[in-house]
C-alpha cells in the first residue's frame, strides 16, 4: 500500500511533465520542508500512523515521492525493499545524482558500483569533517535547490 501525497492528482501529462529533474527536486524541498528530515533507520519515521502526512522522510524517500507521488509502507520497515524501489525510479535516481553533484564530494562505492542514495542519505545524517554537525534541514533544502538549479541549466556538449 501507498500513501498518495496530498494535493496531487496524476494525470499523464502533469506525470510526463513532473519528470524534468529540477521539478523533482524543488518538489523535494517542499516535502522536506513541510514533513520534515529523517535520518535516523529505514527511509521515514514511524510515527505509528503510516498514512500520516507529517511524518518525516530521508532525502532519498522524499526525492521518490517527489517523483511518483507516492509514499510506499516499505520505507518504514523495509531498507532493502526500499532501496529497490527508490533504484527503480529512472527520474529519482536522476534527481538523487544530481543531488550526489552538487555536495562537491566524491560518491562512495558499493561493489565497486557508485552508490548515490548512500552518499546523498550519509551526507543528511553525518557530519563533515570540520563541521561540528550534520547540515540542517535548511542547509539540506538550500542545497537541494542549488542541485535544482544546475539541473535547470541547458546542459552543453563539450566538443
Amino acid at each position: 500500500m501507498t500513501t498518495a501525497l496530498r494535493g496531487r492528482t496524476h494525470h499523464p501529462r502533469q506525470e510526463a511533465s513532473m519528470n524534468a529533474t529540477d521539478l523533482i527536486l524543488r518538489e523535494t524541498a517542499r516535502i522536506i520542508d513541510f514533513r520534515g528530515l529523517h535520518t535516523g533507520s529505514q527511509f521515514a519515521t514511524n510515527t505509528g500512523r503510516r498514512s500520516s502526512l507529517e511524518a518525516p522522510l530521508d532525502i532519498c524517500a522524499a526525492v521518490y515521492a517527489a517523483a511518483t507521488g507516492q509514499v510506499p509502507d516499505v520505507f518504514y520497515t523495509d531498507e532493502i525493499a526500499s532501496l529497490t524501489l527508490i533504484e527503480s525510479s529512472e527520474p529519482a535516481m536522476a534527481a538523487i545524482r544530481a543531488i550526489s553533484a552538487a555536495l562537491g564530494s566524491d560518491v562512495c562505492e558499493t561493489n565497486g558500483v557508485p552508490d548515490y542514495i548512500e552518499h546523498v542519505s550519509n551526507w543528511t545524517a553525518t557530519r563533515a569533517p570540520f563541521d561540528i554537525a550534520p547540515p540542517t534541514t535548511g542547509e539540506v533544502i538550500d542545497r537541494i535547490h542549488r542541485a535544482a538549479d544546475l539541473a535547470a541549466r541547458p546542459q552543453t556538449d563539450a566538443a
